[in-house]
């Protein structure tokens, strides 16, 4: 993944968003992570999403929520002087798919918005939520919150809508930058990783980018 990191990094704005949790050398998180890095090294993205024998599933969820956050910004990052309220001044994958931020705090009730500003509040509420040591416990011993993956299963959610909105809105510029692959491969690994979790929420979960989704499963 070291190429894919400096290949999007020379594009990316400094004011992303910043990194999270890599873990201390050491700790379970920490161990998992390398093996989530070892595994997607392999070039098998199957094996990648698959929980290691003997873990902690919450554990792996929260590595994940934190890599694939990390994923999304940097690819997001590398478009953003291309994603502005004059060129997206709505939140949209296809004209059919609209998505209205809400977060129960400042925004009680789902607010049309333009698309940098959605992805802007989307990612500070995945930044906040990691942060959270009550949700996304670092210290060993210290268990996951019921609540733990009815929040994974939102993230997740929340996630896909970037690269729907990249995909539909943005191809043509990911294409011109050379990024296509590491778009291509990113999205791949979200999608096997919900699919064997079974984060998915909903039929219409995949709704924007089912075709591609569907291509890219058979393609497993």
């Amino acid at each position: 993944m070291t190429s894919f990191i400096t290949t999007i990094n020379s594009r990316a704005r400094t004011a992303a968003f910043k990194p999270q949790k890599g873990g201390q050398r050491g700790t379970t998180n920490w161990q998992l992570r390398q093996f989530a890095e070892a595994t997607l090294g392999s070039g098998s993205l199957k094996k990648a999403v698959k929980l290691p024998e003997g873990e902690d599933e919450a554990e792996w969820l929260a590595v994940n929520v934190v890599d694939f956050y990390n994923q999304i910004n940097l690819l997001y990052g590398s478009i953003t002087e291309f994603c502005s309220p004059q060129s997206c001044p709505e939140m949209k994958a296809t004209e059919e798919f609209e998505y209205l931020w809400q977060d129960n705090e400042n925004y009680k009730k789902p607010t049309k918005m333009p698309a940098p500003e959605y992805i802007e509040h989307l990612m500070a509420w995945v930044q906040s939520n990691i942060d959270n040591e009550q949700m996304f416990p670092s210290r060993i011993g210290v268990p996951f919150p019921r609540t733990f993956r009815p929040l994974v299963l939102q993230i997740f959610k929340r996630l896909y809508r970037v690269y729907a909105h990249i995909y539909c809105h943005h191809y043509p510029v990911v294409i011109n930058l050379g990024l296509e692959p590491h778009l291509n491969t990113s999205f791949k690994h979200y999608v096997l990783f919900v699919e064997e979790h079974g984060l998915a929420t909903g039929r219409d979960f995949w709704g924007p980018l089912g075709d591609l989704v569907e291509n890219m499963l058979k393609s497993e």
